[in-house]
């Protein structure tokens, strides 16, 4: 089932390994055509433009685009008591691991008188995209929603799309994970066309002068969704922040024969289950492994719910066994590979992890499997795809702060690096920047 690529008795370069590997992913140019008039649309004429294009891909049209309070509470209401808390724990966990991550302001004194000190901003009001599609992820309305909230967001608003089956409103779960949360704002719109209104802004349907008529634009927007949902954030990015450019979700395990191949077969599978473009990665040194797992999933693939999806992920183009001569070869390929998930199941895992340097998240040993980390580890689930976990985190209380830095000068301080400054300022020919400081001391000069 999984394509094999074997590079054992070879030393590739890091440019061939990148090459080798296997990859999928989606090209968000193929689809910009498409796109950038829904987007434009959205910011000339606002939420009508938004609810067509929402009725002509969704096939439904909610009474308005925000969720009355009611609806939210309801859901809330009929929530299964488990399914409920499961989400508190999960939020619990979150809120435990994000509290931890906020920054402190630092003041350095830099010469007397002269102090420069960064403090740590949140951003005023964010947008939190939560994706319909193939599931429903009320887990990912705690993943974006619990760092916004501990980095003090002040606005937020969680947008996701409206569904035919629940009266045009988001899914109920969806609804009720955000109750849990406190979040009394909810657009139900979605697609590019949700993007483009969480970025531009508008009017709801409802009269002008009622209080939640106005839709605010945001100045942040977080959340993964599918190519047109990245084709869109690209697109807006000019005007907001996006968090990044998500492509299909991906595992990498990299093992050696200490390890249970049920168990990384089952890895394998839940991420499958996610997306027929989702990639499906095992990193070992040895090949019997390799062919104890292909006999696991032909078993396990057998009996999944959605075998399909499962079976065209693993067989695709980005999914695929790699066989190396031992595990350093193997730490080199899932550096080179920089998977949004990636799982250490070898001897001594913990150091082996330790020596990772691309990779969202790391999850270490046979008991930290990537669902796990999907829901109640207390980590965040929103992590770069596609490579970018070579230069880019995953969502943090950090993805809501700016950094500023404030700079605190006295007259002192300014005249002892005054010459310094005009010297530089020459060098770059910008006079201008050096007056800019002698001028501060013509008078003390002339008198």
């Amino acid at each position: 089932m999984l394509a094999r690529i074997d590079l054992r008795g070879s030393t590739p370069t890091l440019a061939e390994l990148r090459r080798a590997l296997p990859r999928g992913g989606t090209d968000v140019n193929a689809v910009l055509d498409t796109v950038t008039p829904v987007v434009h649309a959205v910011a000339e004429t606002g939420t009508p433009a938004a609810l067509e294009f929402g009725e002509k891909f969704d096939g439904v049209r909610p009474a308005s685009v925000r969720v009355p309070a009611q609806v939210i509470a309801d859901a809330l209401a009929g929530l299964d008591d488990q399914v409920a808390d499961a989400l508190r724990e999960s939020i619990d966990r979150a809120r435990k691991v994000h509290s931890d991550q906020r920054r402190e302001t630092t003041r350095t004194q830099v010469v007397d008188g002269g102090i420069v000190s960064e403090k740590w901003i949140p951003v005023r009001r964010v947008g939190l995209y939560v994706p319909g599609g193939n599931a429903v992820y009320p887990s990912s309305v705690i993943m974006n929603v619990v760092p916004a909230q501990e980095a003090g967001v002040g606005s937020l608003v969680v947008a996701s799309p409206p569904q035919k089956d629940f009266g045009g409103w988001p899914h109920p779960t969806i609804l009720a994970a955000c109750a849990l949360l406190g979040v009394d704002e909810v657009w139900a719109v979605g697609g590019a066309q949700g993007v483009a209104l969480l970025a531009y802004g508008g009017t709801d349907t409802d009269a002008a002068d009622e209080p939640n008529a106005v839709l605010d634009p945001v100045d942040l927007i977080t959340g993964p969704g599918n190519i047109y949902v990245t084709a869109a954030k690209r697109l807006c990015r000019s005007v907001v922040g996006i968090d990044s450019e998500a492509g299909p979700t991906e595992i990498a395990i990299l093992a050696d024969d200490s390890a249970d191949a049920g168990i990384l077969a089952s890895d394998l599978i839940s991420q499958a289950e996610h997306d027929v473009l989702a990639a499906s990665v095992l990193v070992t040194d040895s090949a019997e492994l390799a062919d104890a797992v292909d006999a696991a999933l032909e078993q396990q693939v057998a009996a999944t719910k959605h075998r399909e999806r499962v079976t065209t992920a693993l067989s695709g183009q980005q999914s695929g066994v790699v066989l190396v001569d031992d595990v350093e070869a193997g730490l080199a390929v899932v550096d080179a590979y920089a998977a949004e998930h990636l799982e250490i199941q070898t001897c001594d895992a913990a150091a082996v992890a330790d020596r990772v340097h691309n990779a969202g998240a790391i999850f270490v040993g046979p008991y930290a499997p990537v669902s796990l980390g999907d829901y109640c580890a207390g980590s965040n689930h929103v992590l770069p795809t596609s490579g970018s976990a070579r230069f880019a985190s995953g969502l943090s209380v950090q993805t809501f702060l700016k950094g500023v830095h404030v700079i605190d000068y006295d007259e002192a301080a300014l005249r002892e690096v005054a010459d310094k400054v005009v010297t530089l300022a020459d060098a770059e020919d910008l006079p201008g920047h050096g007056d800019a400081v002698k001028q501060r001391f013509a008078g003390s000069a002339r008198s």
